[in-house]
């Protein structure tokens, strides 16, 4: 016999989860900052205790701006300076992923921020790379394998994206699948870093640049058009391209008259990916709450959606919370969860063989048993 469908936060670690959009520097355990800041003489923490700390994160993010927002990584990336500090937070990463049933999860990084202690990009990379492999081992040992295959992100206010984009294709096939551009949208277009992205293109290796969180539909306009990019990152302000009728609500079944605008259907017509993290969403401003998030709307009008946590230290939340805000908000079931899961799963950037072997191997079997 199957499990009833009754949604809980301990049924929803039972599933299994696909994460596309997770920041390591934004998901350290509060007690590893403290260790790593003892440890490595960062004397600028806010708190002395982990509770304090966790509070504080979650505190000082959740302030409307994304600008504000990512302040709080000036601590988290000040304690991961070293090649024992980054390979400890990327396989206590990893651990904690599978501990929440996560089964797959690409992870990205800005390797540029880790150099301030001597260490170079390679250097950087290679220590991340190794904790990621040691919590796989972890994880098969645990009798909850996942995989975890990593993202090198690039920052979108400084000018070294073609060499972080020449970093990525240098580590692929040795656990890093992508390249990503991040940080405060408004000023700094994707099209900045158009060589980075036309050097990516003709290695055929995928990117995803993050757009439509902060600045809207211009933003995932240029990520689209100019840039070609594979996802998009967030992408959540897509709904300003979309005219509900005058009566609609965020939580109804379905949406008859919506009518999409020239971005809206470009988005759906080629299945690009749309990395949601509602709760971080709510966060930084992109959206009023979660009850109002259009994640609903998008996937009620068939857009490919996906569940993400964006950084689980700064929102206080794990993808298993992030099932439970929606299904408290939208009445999701684990159809429906299954439909988000596999969506992520083909939005990978894993080879088809293996993208697919999860799919029908780990993810449908495992919601079956869910779906009774």
């Amino acid at each position: 016999m199957g499990i009833p469908e009754t949604i809980t936060i301990d049924s929803c670690r039972l599933a299994p989860k696909v994460l596309l959009h997770d920041h390591l520097d934004g998901g350290l355990r509060p007690a590893t900052v403290l260790d790593l800041a003892r440890e490595n003489g960062y004397d600028k923490l806010p708190a002395d205790t982990a509770e304090e700390l966790g509070e504080w994160f979650a505190t000082a993010a959740d302030s409307g701006s994304l600008e504000t927002y990512l302040e709080t990584f000036a601590h988290t990336v000040g304690v991961m300076q070293t090649a024992p500090a980054l390979t400890r937070v990327a396989r206590e990463c990893a651990e904690d992923l599978f501990e929440d049933g996560v089964v797959y999860a690409e992870v990205r990084f800005a390797p540029e921020l880790h150099t301030e202690q001597g260490l170079s990009l390679d250097e950087v990379v290679e220590a991340v790379l190794a904790g990621f492999a040691e919590g796989e081992d972890l994880s098969r040992a645990a009798g909850r394998p996942i995989v975890v295959r990593c993202l090198l992100t690039a920052m979108r206010h400084a000018a070294r994206s073609l060499e972080i984009a020449e970093l990525a294709t240098r580590f692929e096939g040795r656990g890093v699948v992508g390249f990503d551009i991040a940080g405060a949208e408004a000023g700094n277009p994707p099209t900045r870093h158009q060589a980075a992205f036309d050097y990516m293109r003709e290695q055929c290796s995928h990117f995803t640049i993050h757009a439509g969180e902060a600045f809207g539909l211009p933003s995932i306009h240029e990520a689209l058009s100019f840039c070609g990019t594979d996802r998009l990152g967030h992408g959540v302000r897509v709904i300003d391209d979309i005219v509900l009728p005058p009566d609609a609500r965020p939580d109804q079944r379905e949406y008859p008259g919506a009518e999409l605008g020239t971005i809206a259907n470009y988005v759906r017509d080629k299945r690009i990916p749309l990395e949601l993290c509602p709760s971080s969403n709510v966060q930084t401003g992109a959206v009023d709450s979660i009850a109002e998030h259009p994640f609903n709307v998008l996937a009620k009008l068939r857009f490919r959606v996906t569940v993400n946590t964006d950084n689980r230290l700064m929102s206080n939340t794990t993808m298993s919370r992030e099932f439970m805000v929606l299904h408290e908000a939208f009445d999701y079931g684990w159809a429906d969860f299954e439909r988000f899961t596999v969506n992520a799963m083909k939005s990978a950037f894993l080879h088809f063989d293996k993208r697919l072997e999860l799919i029908d191997d780990v993810i449908k079997p495992g919601y079956a048993v869910l779906l009774g």
